[in-house]
């Protein structure tokens, strides 16, 4: 597989997670939809996702190392990519998280 074709198959799911995000952002005076995922739900959800993609990236490297027949470097590469990827952009997600909630508790009551 090409990195390109790779490449725009990332980048498509994640116009469509990011698309799923935006259909699922409610006005605050609306009341939460019954049997909506919480907000807590979805962040485990995405942290469950990267460790998948870092465990697919493991033991593809570990494949690749053995010897096995069927896995080529190109993948191993893309695949530990993506996994230092999604892992950088859920870093960044954690550190906007901490920064709200300094800054929301540095609110004057």
């Amino acid at each position: 597989m090409s990195q390109g074709v790779e490449f725009n198959r990332l980048m498509l799911e994640m116009r469509s997670m990011q698309a799923e995000a935006m259909a699922r952002q409610k006005p605050a005076v609306s009341a939460p939809e019954p049997g909506a995922p919480s907000f807590s739900e979805m962040l485990g959800q995405a942290v469950n996702k990267v460790n998948e993609t870092q465990q697919t990236s493991n033991q593809l490297a570990s494949a690749f190392e053995m010897g096995q027949s069927g896995v080529d470097l190109t993948d191993v590469m893309i695949a530990s990519q993506k996994a230092s990827v999604s892992f950088q952009a859920m870093t960044q997600v954690r550190n906007k998280l901490v920064q709200a909630y300094q800054d929301i508790m540095q609110m004057p009551v």
